[in-house]
């Protein structure tokens, strides 16, 4: 465990799990923390390479600015991880809102220190619906609800935000224990955090960023995901990254490494090696 500074000045909370193998950047969802990765560290680990967590600023163990929760600067934050740990020829596995900073920080800096990036049930390439952007899944009503309900009752609307991550179909894809975990990393965010990033990944636009990508890259997502669909999101940036592979878990809901851990870890293992 240790800490990073931003360019700003706020500290990240990092833990290289160590291992003497190629470095796996695993960069959480929202409103969680790097603690979410806990089915995924082991198997890295297991299997040679060296998996690295952080704490997006606002989250988990990381420093909670009142500002700083766009992905401009929060890309800017995932670079300081890699050159604080001066990492090479890493992989960076982005988790829903953890796809926004792979493909803006590849956008920004290039794949000069990259072997290769996975977007897992992640938010690119945009998801709120707009005139130029029909097939966006996020209807802007629907994150004003989103924001209403996070301001008026944070608990309530972690508890009801956990039950629809880990739910394929009808059914919840988890036991409670999980669920009552997500919920859990989810109260230790900033109040200010989790609200600028709900606004951040609803409104982000990465169609610009998606072209810069020249590395392998993976697509891994489930089929029943309720929260960033399928169909809006993941196709569209494997249609948009030349060469990608695609990877749908059946009955996949959102939280697929923690529903489905093991395929989500041979898929992954795959692609690392």
């Amino acid at each position: 465990m240790t800490y990073i500074a931003t360019a700003d000045g706020h500290n990240l909370h990092v833990e290289d799990h160590g291992g003497d193998g190629r470095p796996v950047v695993l960069i959480h969802g929202w409103p969680l923390s790097g603690a979410s990765w806990t089915h995924q560290v082991s198997p890295l680990l297991a299997a040679g390479h060296r998996p690295i967590t952080y704490d997006r600023r606002g989250f988990g163990h990381s420093d909670k600015p009142e500002t700083g929760y766009d992905y401009d600067t929060l890309a800017e934050d995932l670079r300081a991880v890699l050159e604080g740990l001066d990492l090479r020829d890493v992989t960076l596995v982005g988790f829903s809102m953890g796809g926004g900073e792979v493909a803006r920080y590849v956008a920004r800096h290039g794949t000069e220190r990259l072997r290769g990036v996975v977007f897992a049930a992640a938010v690119p390439p945009y998801l709120e619906q707009t005139p130029d952007n029909p097939d966006g899944p996020l209807p802007r009503e629907q994150a004003q609800e989103m924001e209403r309900g996070l301001r008026e009752d944070r608990e309530a609307f972690f508890d009801d935000f956990a039950t629809g991550f880990f739910t394929a179909g009808e059914e919840l894809a988890v036991d409670e224990e999980t669920r009552q975990e997500a919920i859990a990393l989810a109260r230790q965010s900033g109040h200010a955090a989790a609200l600028g990033c709900l606004e951040a990944f609803a409104t982000t636009d990465f169609r610009g960023d998606l072209p810069a990508i020249d590395v392998p890259t993976l697509v891994l997502h489930g089929d029943s995901d309720g929260t960033v669909p399928f169909e809006g999101s993941g196709q569209r940036t494997h249609d948009a990254v030349r060469g990608s592979r695609l990877h749908i878990i059946e009955g996949g809901p959102h939280g697929i490494n923690a529903s489905h851990p093991e395929e989500f870890n041979r898929a992954l293992l795959d692609f690392l090696g």
